[in-house]
């Protein structure tokens, strides 16, 4: 196994890395090679948590994932015809894409591509930037292998940001988004060069060319960011804002209320918790049309062309969050499994709306105690313990039962530390003034 290998495995969690085994097989079995590449390789290498596995193949790439999301109890959430690519969401939470490797070929400004197949040095030279523009190869005769055309191991070190060629913003003007967003997110410097190339985009209003979901895009993945409120203020100063809603620019973007919203999201909540579930996206979108009007607000929500169920869950979400703070705020909770009971079914939107809005300081306190104490406690009872006294799992009885051990365990008081022994008593060392007095001063 090479390093690379081990590295990657080492970041991936179980139901991940049986995806990545699962691909290889795919790919095998329909005799065409296979690559991670994208964020997956980005992230692997800087040694951050992998949120999303990207394999590119060089055959059709829509086959490929449908036979992989079958193997993983998984389904298609989306698919691109033109660029032959597909969005899976598998078993155990893992999200991943399938394309093919590919040249994209423009006639003019941000239109529509011309796309041929090509080897995978060719596509990763297409993409944005070098540090997505990596690829490992999983495939038999060469897995572990890196492949790195355009140095972005370099400028990972460097922490830098430099497009894979002069075209890539005229390409594809919506790269100019993402750029502002990887500045921020991940704290990375723009290359003179490449900052040069956004300039005369941004100049040249290159940006009017993209796509306004492709800003909206960009703004719901800075919602998991630590931040997004200055990233969203970078695109305020640059007039990218004004894209997608001519009311969210300078005091009407809630900048101050996106931070305080950010800070509460990446303390209370566990690390991690807001990126792996995708929770609180509702309750950053509440909080970013704060200041605007209904009209305005509908308007701005338009544009993120939300599905059905987030824009019902959007809609409920004030009330469903004025009833979990009456509940918290409650006399009758006097127990720690009362905290619990009350926030165990809560979803993250509701909880982060309910930090951000309730002046109720014990509501606050009950939050903190719950992700803090009460949920790791709970987490302490396993299904192993419930089963060793008896009840069979998957029956309702088994369910009730398991919820009364965490209820016990929940309320039980900590156990009181042994009293020392006399002979620890007798080995500490008197106090000073019985040994002769304070010491004096000088």
């Amino acid at each position: 196994m090479s390093d690379y290998m081990f590295v990657l495995e080492s970041h991936l969690d179980a139901a991940q890395n049986r995806v990545v085994a699962e691909m290889q097989r795919v790919a095998t079995e329909a005799g065409m090679n296979v690559w991670l590449t994208g964020g997956a390789m980005r992230d692997t290498l800087r040694g951050s948590r992998i949120l999303d596995l990207d394999f590119t193949v060089e055959h059709d790439a829509v086959k490929a994932g449908k036979a992989l999301a079958h193997a993983c109890g998984g389904k298609v959430v989306s698919e691109d015809s033109l660029k032959r690519w597909v969005e899976l969401e598998l078993a155990g939470g893992v999200r991943a894409s399938v394309s093919n490797a590919r040249i994209e070929k423009y006639a003019k400004l941000g239109a529509r591509p011309q796309v041929v197949p090509a080897t995978i040095h060719e596509d990763l030279m297409r993409r944005d930037f070098t540090i997505n523009a990596m690829a490992l190869s999983l495939n038999r005769g060469s897995r572990g292998l890196l492949i790195d055309p355009a140095n972005g191991q370099a400028d990972l070190v460097n922490r830098e940001l430099r497009t894979t060629n002069a075209y890539a913003l005229f390409d594809d003007p919506s790269r100019i988004f993402r750029l502002i967003r990887f500045q921020y997110v991940l704290g990375f410097e723009i290359a003179p060069r490449t900052q040069s190339q956004i300039e005369n985009a941004l100049e040249g209003e290159y940006h009017k060319a993209a796509q306004v979901s492709a800003l909206a895009t960009e703004i719901r993945a800075l919602s998991e960011s630590e931040n997004a409120s200055a990233a969203l203020e970078a695109f305020d100063r640059l007039g990218l804002l004004k894209l997608i809603s001519p009311a969210l620019t300078g005091a009407r973007l809630n900048a101050a209320g996106l931070a305080r919203f950010e800070k509460l999201a990446h303390t209370v909540l566990p690390p991690g918790a807001v990126q792996a579930t995708k929770g609180g996206w509702l309750a950053f979108l509440a909080v970013l049309t704060e200041k605007l009007t209904p009209r305005e607000s509908g308007d701005l929500l338009r544009r993120f062309e939300l599905p059905k169920k987030e824009a019902e869950g959007l809609r409920k979400l004030a009330s469903s969050a004025r009833k979990l703070e009456s509940a918290l705020k409650s006399a009758r909770i006097a127990k720690p499994s009362h905290v619990y009971d009350a926030l165990r079914d809560a979803t993250s939107d509701e909880v982060l709306t309910v930090l951000y809005s309730s002046a109720q300081r014990v509501v606050q306190d009950r939050i903190r105690s719950y992700y803090q104490k009460y949920l790791p406690l709970a987490q302490e009872v396993t299904e192993e313990q419930v089963a060793a006294t008896g009840v069979k799992p998957g029956t309702p009885k088994f369910e009730k039962a398991f919820r009364n051990m965490v209820t016990t365990h929940l309320n039980a008081r900590p156990k009181k530390p042994p009293p020392p022994e006399p002979e620890a008593i007798a080995a500490i060392p008197p106090p000073m003034a019985a040994r002769g007095g304070a010491r004096k001063s000088i």
